[in-house]
């Protein structure tokens, strides 16, 4: 497997539009920030750990998302991924002491990749927390990262896909999520950009 890959600094580039968002009215998903993952993560995780405080500071609820495959496994998944077992109770499933959980978050479980599939309950859980904007951080930046946020715009979020604080296998891989993503599901954020939005709502 190609080494992880983090943001690119360039990822302006594939930006079609711009936007910061609501800090009154987003939400944080931190996606799958957990053992399985954690050679992917590692590239991001300063910039995951920097995304969740940010959002903290500014009163924005964090929710996470954990991978986990039931038994027996269910396809296609278990196609795509014959041997690669998430089991329940391992290490493998544990969110990873970096990923910035505080006492009160909200975990929910998922196996597959949208943390808005069938029995998560997040979409529920973010209405009625009148939140309909979403910033999506975490692994693996094409996959369940992707599938969230374009799950989450189809359902009438308006999203926020961070370029620092995602991470995949390769960079062709995380760019080609970037330039997607820019031009019809999310806008692109990271550190720097989150920063400068929450400044200016105080």
């Amino acid at each position: 497997m190609p080494p992880p890959a983090a943001a690119s600094s360039t990822y302006t580039r594939y930006e079609t539009r711009r936007s910061d968002p609501n800090p009154r009215a987003v939400a944080l998903l931190v996606i799958d920030v957990q053992g399985h993952f954690a050679s992917l993560t590692a590239p991001a995780m300063p910039a995951i750990a920097t995304t969740v405080a940010l959002c903290r500071g500014a009163g924005i609820p964090v929710i996470y998302t954990r991978h986990v495959d039931p038994v027996p496994p269910s396809p296609p998944l278990a196609e795509w991924w014959a041997g690669d077992h998430i089991a329940a109770g391992t290490p493998a499933a544990e969110l990873l002491p970096g990923a910035g959980r505080a006492a009160g978050d909200l975990v929910l479980e998922k196996s597959t990749y949208s943390a808005f599939a069938a029995g998560t309950g997040l979409e529920e859980t973010l209405r009625g927390m009148g939140v309909d904007e979403v910033i999506v951080a975490g692994v693996m930046t094409n996959l369940c990262c992707e599938t969230t946020a374009r799950d989450a715009f189809v359902r009438g979020f308006r999203v926020f896909f961070s370029a620092d604080a995602t991470a995949t296998a390769s960079r062709d891989l995380h760019e080609a999520t970037l330039v997607n993503m820019a031009y019809g599901f999310a806008y692109i954020v990271d550190c720097e950009r989150l920063e400068a939005a929450f400044g200016k709502d105080k």
